[in-house]
């Protein structure tokens, strides 16, 4: 990947980190560009978000059923992949995110 392709796609990989909702925007604003380093960062958020949402569902039934409020700081790490994500991005790097960035 070049740097020109770099930074014309930088803005929505950017953008995709932020919530769900910003994934979807640069989803849509990607379309007609298709620019292969901000396909590569939504497709990264993409996991991102479903990982935490995933995640945060099996804490919740943890908790309820062991008790054990400590399961709820598990609903973090879809955020702190985001982050990753994100510094990744600002950095203008495409590297995968931990744990999730291969599935797909």
């Amino acid at each position: 990947m070049d740097q020109t392709t770099i930074d014309k796609g930088k803005t929505m990989a950017i953008i995709s980190y932020i919530t769900l909702i910003g994934t979807l925007v640069a989803y849509i604003m990607n379309n007609k560009e298709q620019n292969e380093f901000a396909k590569f960062h939504i497709g990264q958020a993409l996991r991102a978000w479903l990982t935490g949402i995933v995640v945060s569902i099996i804490a919740a039934v943890l908790i309820m059923v062991t008790g054990i409020g400590l399961f709820s700081y598990l609903q973090y790490i879809g955020l702190i992949l985001a982050v990753i994500g994100l510094m990744n991005a600002v950095n203008g790097k495409a590297e995968k995110i931990p744990l999730v960035g291969d599935i797909g």
